[in-house]
């Protein structure tokens, strides 16, 4: 069943929030994730939505793949650089079966 991490995120420091996106992005697809919403700001259809904000959905094969890749010493890299640059939300959820 896939799973995916939902991202709500405010970048602070655009330079190294790109050097967090450049050890972010491959270890994602090493652990077979793909981006389906990569950094979009979203248009609030009830309520609102800060327009400093952005959203992102990565889909994992299952959650036990998804929980390996935070785990990673690929992703822990990365974890390092983005915690001056991007404040940011991580939600893990459980699809559906297909």
């Amino acid at each position: 069943m896939p799973a995916y991490v939902i991202v709500d995120a405010e970048v602070l420091d655009m330079e190294r929030a790109g050097a967090y996106r450049t050890l972010a992005e491959p270890s994602v697809r090493r652990y077979g994730g793909r981006y389906l919403i990569e950094g979009a700001v979203p248009e609030a259809a009830e309520g609102a939505w800060p327009a400093s904000r952005i959203v992102a959905v990565v889909e994992f094969p299952d959650m036990a793949r998804l929980k390996e890749w935070y785990t990673s010493p690929e992703y822990t890299k990365a974890k390092a650089v983005r915690e001056s640059a991007i404040d940011m939300r991580l939600l893990f959820v459980e699809g559906q079966p297909a």
